[in-house]
Formats: structure tokens, C-alpha cells, sequence
């Protein structure tokens, strides 16, 4: 009978957890205090939105530490989970990607059409050229092509690590994270100190809406992503992980390479070519 509830199969069956609840009570507290913190509606709504926010956060270290030892001391990611988890962290990129797209369609609805004839007020607003008139852009070849290094260079340290991992080179793999973690604290500070120069506003105009949504969204991903690998790390100093099993740190691994060609596109759509390329409409910076 020791056994009875022990699974003779590859699949697991996750046991009764409290997080799914708490965590939509939380996330739902978290809504509220943050929408009637925007409208003022009253006075303790930074309170509640604090509140949401602990409880969310709170549930993320919870429920992740639950799955940590799901995989670490219980056994119960077996092959067959842990490719269905692979599905699983596929679709959630690819649901990330679509984020983006939303970013790049509301830019290139506007560039590619500064002064589209059934636009008439957008065409007055731009002044018929891409970047609009008074918008003073970006050098793409100073602190953005300085990013774009510094993001690049922490996808071969990641790429270490995980190979460092795969051949049991524990040291390597610790300091190949310390290195992109660095990186990414280092591409933060310069997007800080960028956004702190910025010759436009948030408001106000299309060109400073679209580019920091799009760049401010995926600086938020860098920040995330940051975090996804300092939790690596910190579990790497644990004893976690060997090269058959480590899907914590692969994942890890593809957010940060998602991230990187993020950037590349941002760089080459946003920076480089809304700096002084010609647009249709008769302009260019």
C-alpha cells in the first residue's frame, strides 16, 4: 500500500494548490486599486493597489517554488512533462511576439503613410514626413548601436552558460550568467539614461507614443528577463540543475534570445531607419 498513490505513468497530475485562487484575487484587488488610483477615486486606492500587487507577487514566489520542487525533489517532470512544458513556454512567446506586432503596426501605420489622403488631419498633424516635423530623433549609431552590443554580447554569455551547463562545467555556467545578468542591468541604465534625454515626450505626438510603448516594453522584458536569470542563478549556487534536466534555466535562456531579436528589429525598424530613412509622402529626417 506504500505505494497506492504513487503514478505509473509519465504524466503528472498537479496536486490541490491554493495559487490559482489567491492569485486571481489578488491580480483582481491589484486591477481595482490601480484603476481607481488613475481616476482618484479615493483616497486609499494606492493602498489596494499595493495590496494586489504583494499578493501577486507573493503568489509568483509561491507557486514557482512549488514547480521548483516538483522538478528538484519529487521527480514529477518527466520526459513527456517536460515536453508539454516546452509547448507551453513556446505559446507564451508566441503570445509575447503578438504584443510587438501591435507596437510595429500602430509605428508603420503612421510611417509608411505620413500623408495618406484619406488622413487629412494625420497629414497636417505630421507635416507629410516621417519622423513628423519638430521631432527630433535619436542618433541609432550612439547609445542605441552601444544597446544593441551590449544585448547581442549577453546572448553568447547566456548561450556559455547553457553550453558550460550541458557539459557539467558548473563554474562556467555561474559565471556566464553573472555576465548576462550584468549585461542587462548595463542595457537598462543606458535605455534609462537614453529616456532621460529624449528630445520628445510621451505625449502629445504618434512618434513618442509608438516608440516608448514599443522600446519601454521591451526594456519592462529586459527587466523580467533579468530577473528569470538571476532566479537561475541563485538556484545554479542551490545545486540545481544537471545537463539532462533543467528546464528553468532553458527557458530562461529562449525568453533572453526572444528579447535580443526583439531588439534587432527595434534597432533596425525604429532607430535606424525612422532616423533617416525615405518614407512614401515625400520625407525623411
Amino acid at each position: 500500500m506504500a505505494d497506492a498513490h504513487k503514478a505509473h505513468h509519465d504524466y503528472h497530475l498537479v496536486d490541490p494548490s491554493p495559487w490559482p485562487i489567491v492569485g486571481a484575487v489578488s491580480a483582481f484587488i491589484l486591477a481595482v486599486g490601480a484603476i481607481t488610483w488613475m481616476h482618484k477615486s479615493f483616497a486609499a486606492a494606492p493602498i489596494v493597489f499595493a495590496a494586489g500587487a504583494i499578493g501577486v507577487l507573493y503568489t509568483m514566489v509561491s507557486w514557482w517554488r512549488d514547480v521548483m520542487n516538483e522538478a528538484e525533489h519529487l521527480g514529477n517532470h518527466t520526459r513527456v512533462v517536460q515536453i508539454h512544458h516546452r509547448y507551453g513556454m513556446i505559446l507564451f512567446i508566441a503570445s509575447e511576439i503578438m504584443f510587438f506586432v501591435a507596437w510595429f503596426w500602430a509605428y508603420f501605420n503612421t510611417a509608411l503613410f505620413p500623408a495618406d489622403l484619406h488622413q487629412v488631419v494625420r497629414g497636417d498633424l505630421l507635416g507629410h514626413v516621417w519622423p513628423p516635423k519638430g521631432i527630433e530623433t535619436f542618433d541609432p549609431w550612439h547609445l542605441p548601436l552601444l544597446n544593441t552590443l551590449i544585448l547581442l554580447t549577453s546572448g553568447t554569455t547566456v548561450t556559455w552558460a547553457h553550453h558550460a551547463l550541458l557539459e557539467g562545467d558548473r563554474d562556467s555556467l555561474k559565471k556566464g550568467l553573472w555576465l548576462t545578468i550584468a549585461l542587462g542591468a548595463l542595457f537598462t541604465c543606458v535605455q534609462a539614461y537614453e529616456y532621460s534625454h529624449a528630445a520628445f515626450g510621451f505625449k502629445g505626438n504618434i512618434y513618442g507614443a509608438t516608440f516608448f510603448m514599443a522600446t519601454g516594453f521591451h526594456g519592462a522584458h529586459v527587466l523580467i528577463g533579468t530577473i528569470f536569470l538571476s532566479v537561475c542563478l541563485a538556484r545554479a549556487y542551490a545545486g540545481h540543475f544537471n545537463p539532462k534536466q533543467h528546464l528553468g534555466f532553458e527557458f530562461a535562456a529562449w525568453y533572453w534570445h526572444f528579447v535580443d531579436v526583439v531588439w534587432i528589429f527595434l534597432f533596425a525598424c525604429i532607430y535606424v531607419w525612422g532616423y533617416g530613412g525615405a518614407v512614401p509622402g515625400g520625407g525623411s529626417h
